[in-house]
């Protein structure tokens, strides 16, 4: 999601906050710090389902099974559905800057070039960085509190994040709201990589709920404001701190 598996695999046992903290105002990089930490778990498997609305209106569905390392470092994902696709996997490594694919049908990997992970994965409205970047929060952006808002009837905290100089991210600017009350982001929005005031894509998550003790959001739709798409992503099982090989995270383990 970005962070798309990030999104896809939401989210992260680390979820404790000092209560000196809880006690006073949080700064923006406080409120981005705890985000980033909620939605990149040391380790998470789960499976997913990708339905994606196209401009004609016709329905393509996938399913994956995905694993995840390192705080979202590391992501793999392996087709499921439909059956001509069964076996395909995709492994992003490095927060997505490196990206491979394996096709079975001809037992070849390719690696996809660095610009790639601006692409769109599979045709659907998450390019690779929405999925595999799972600390860019951090490292690609500076945060500012605008004020708190109200979404699905919670408190959210509202912020901008722009994009800081020499960062590779495609998006100029984000703006989230992010609930209080568990530090999950409900709503994104993506702005152009040259004009911050065009709001290209706007990503809406719900269906809150806890497991293993972690917030996590199992349903994401991901609107194109653009092409007028959509992308809705389901979480249909979730682990958390499940021990990965890192041999799992490898071309060789692509094709298992």
């Amino acid at each position: 999601m970005k962070r798309i598996l990030s999104f896809l695999l939401i989210f992260s046992a680390g979820i404790y906050f000092p209560l000196s903290l809880r006690a006073q105002a949080l700064t923006a990089e406080e409120i981005v710090k705890k985000v980033t930490q909620i939605m990149n778990p040391a380790t998470s498997e789960g499976t997913m389902r990708m339905t994606i609305t196209t401009t004609t209106g016709r329905l393509r569905t996938f399913e994956y099974k995905v694993y995840s390392k390192n705080h979202g470092e590391k992501t793999l994902m392996k087709y499921q559905q439909p059956a001509r696709l069964r076996g395909q996997a995709i492994l992003m490594l490095n927060n997505a800057d490196d990206i491979w694919i394996y096709f079975p049908r001809t037992n070849r990997v390719r690696k996809l070039a660095t610009h790639a992970k601006r692409q769109k994965m599979e045709g659907s409205d998450f390019s690779y960085e929405d999925m595999g970047a799972g600390n860019t929060f951090l490292t690609d952006f500076t945060a500012k509190l605008l004020g708190e808002e109200k979404r699905n009837g919670e408190k959210c905290y509202k912020l901008a994040l722009t994009r800081k100089k020499g960062s590779s991210s495609s998006y100029s600017r984000l703006v989230l709201w992010v609930e209080k009350k568990s530090f999950v982001p409900v709503q994104i929005d993506y702005f152009d990589e040259h004009d911050a005031s065009r709001c290209v894509k706007r990503l809406f998550l719900s269906e809150i709920e806890t497991i293993d003790g972690i917030p996590t959001p199992k349903k994401m739709v991901m609107k194109n404001l653009l092409d007028n798409t959509q992308t809705v992503v389901e979480i249909t099982a979730i682990r958390y701190d499940v021990p990965l090989s890192d041999a799992l995270f490898t071309e060789r383990g692509l094709k298992k």
